[in-house]
């Protein structure tokens, strides 16, 4: 017989099918257009700023699997509610699932680079939910028996096909959403190239204090460690052969470049350290690497560039836009647009096949991954996604400094130890470092090795550690001197400020 638990059950079953088989369609076609995926993906477009900064600093990277599982929780607790209708109406419980189908549909289709075919996955889910939960009502009756059980005469026969079917598609739904994962994987494979050797090469880096000061920073990030912050909740599907980049806008000619065009390019190799605008005080959006690309004014002087533009509208092959002050990125400094960290293709997660990076600028101003287009235009004409939301346009990225070990409330062994991290002023240049215990003296540390002004420095300081609970913190001084301040700003709108200031205890 069936019960309210068993109709709401009947109502997930049916939705988990339809999900699944949605997401192995996108998975053919976008992946960004799965259904759950696409409505994740409006939700974070319509989240106010200080709630994303908020999800940012508690969560880290974290924050879109923890997205994606509100979104797919709250799916599931109205598709239960649509299985508890289907006791006064099937053509009920059918309407709230045609209506989370619909609002999928709309979400896929609202994307900035969406086609027609992106409503695809949406209308497929709904299509299996509404037919796999009609299915599950008419094989097991209604409780009033209107609706009467196909079942030969005795009941074991009827519990038994019902058993079958629930695991059957339950099975269904497994299998469908394990084969839109690798679907999805196999078309994302990143296919490899031979990178040419650098017009430009970037010096041999020296050799980083992490081995001799263990806790600090790696003077060189992998690329698996990398720091990631974007509004992606899956990774497009670029093919290597037919991806192209196009500088149209205040131009005297709109140009197209193949990405062998950009292999037969001057190739230059710097390291640079990029740092997200949602870094906090002691954060972890920050890495350095070496870059391998093309000099952006080599891009741009191939088009020619106007007398009116003051910006560059970057677009990336899914309608994400940044904004970059023109002048700032045509000044003398090493922008590019990278097609390799640390000598290999980018991941996908950082770009592949290409993407902007500019020292000393934010990312979110700077480092347009997976972009496809470079628009030449006014910020008076267009708006980015981050402009939209309030983010200031020019984004320096500000004097910073950072304590790697000891870590913030941990215990350290009394007698002679260090304090170690590292500070970053990119572009701008670094003159000194200094650390205080409990409020005492400023004292100077030891920088590392240096790799340049657009690189971090590590540095450490001696520290005779005695009993107790000690303050600890950690200043940089700019290349004129002038000391980090101490004013605390947040992230929002345009950097955090303030001194990192951490508690320990020596035992």
């Amino acid at each position: 017989m069936r019960t309210r638990l068993t109709d709401a059950l009947y109502g997930v079953l049916a939705t988990l099918l339809g999900v699944a088989a949605g997401h192995l369609v996108a998975a053919l076609t976008d992946p960004a257009s799965s259904p759950v995926l696409a409505v994740g993906s409006t939700v974070i477009d319509l989240t106010p700023t200080p709630v994303k900064e908020w999800a940012v600093q508690h969560f880290g990277t974290r924050d879109k699997p923890i997205l994606i599982g509100s979104v797919f929780v709250g799916v599931l607790v109205l598709a239960a509610v649509a299985g508890m209708l289907t006791r006064r109406s099937r053509a009920a419980g059918s309407a709230l699932l045609v209506l989370l189908v619909g609002l999928a549909a709309a979400a896929a289709l609202t994307r900035p680079a969406a086609t027609a075919s992106d409503v695809l996955p949406a209308l497929v889910a709904g299509v299996v939910g509404v037919v796999a939960l009609w299915w599950l009502v008419r094989l097991t009756g209604s409780r009033d028996g209107r609706d009467r059980p196909r079942r030969p005469a005795g009941g074991a026969t009827s519990r038994r096909a019902v058993l079958l079917t629930v695991g059957a598609m339950a099975a269904g739904a497994v299998v469908l959403g394990a084969a839109g994962r690798q679907v999805a994987r196999a078309r994302g494979a990143i296919k490899d190239f031979a990178l040419p050797r650098p017009a430009s090469p970037a010096q041999p880096l020296p050799q980083g204090l992490e081995a001799e000061y263990p806790g600090i920073a790696p003077f060189r990030t992998p690329n698996a460690d990398f720091y990631r912050v974007d509004t992606r909740l899956t990774l497009p599907v670029i093919d290597l052969d037919t991806w192209t980049l196009t500088i149209d806008g205040d131009v005297d000619d709109e140009v197209t470049f193949t990405f062998d065009d950009l292999l037969g390019m001057d190739l230059v190799e710097r390291d640079i350290t990029l740092t997200c605008v949602s870094n906090d005080i002691g954060g972890p959006y920050v890495s350095a690497t070496r870059f391998t690309g093309i000099r952006l004014t080599d891009l741009l002087d191939r088009a020619g560039v106007g007398t009116r533009a003051d910006q560059i509208l970057s677009t990336d092959v899914d309608g994400m836009t940044i904004s970059t002050p023109l002048d700032l990125a045509t000044d003398g400094r090493d922008a590019m647009i990278a097609i390799a960290m640390d000598g290999k293709p980018l991941p996908r997660e950082h770009g592949y096949p290409a993407r902007m990076v500019v020292p000393g600028l934010y990312g979110y101003v700077s480092a347009c991954k997976w972009i496809t287009r470079m628009t030449l235009t006014t910020y008076a004409e267009k708006s980015a996604y981050w402009t939209e939301r309030g983010w200031k346009t020019d984004a320096p990225i500000k004097l910073m400094s950072r304590i790697d070990t000891p870590k913030a409330l941990g215990k350290v062994k009394a007698g002679k130890t260090f304090i170690g991290g590292v500070a970053w002023h990119q572009h701008q240049g670094l003159a000194g470092v200094q650390v205080r215990v409990d409020g005492g003296a400023w004292r100077d540390a030891t920088f590392g090795p240096d790799g340049g002004n657009d690189y971090w420095r590590q540095w450490y300081v001696d520290w005779d550690a005695t009993p107790g609970q000690h303050t600890l913190a950690v200043r940089a001084i700019d290349a004129d001197g002038t000391p980090q301040t101490a004013a605390r700003a947040t992230p929002f709108p345009d950097g955090a400020t303030g001194v990192q200031s951490i508690v320990v205890t020596v035992v």
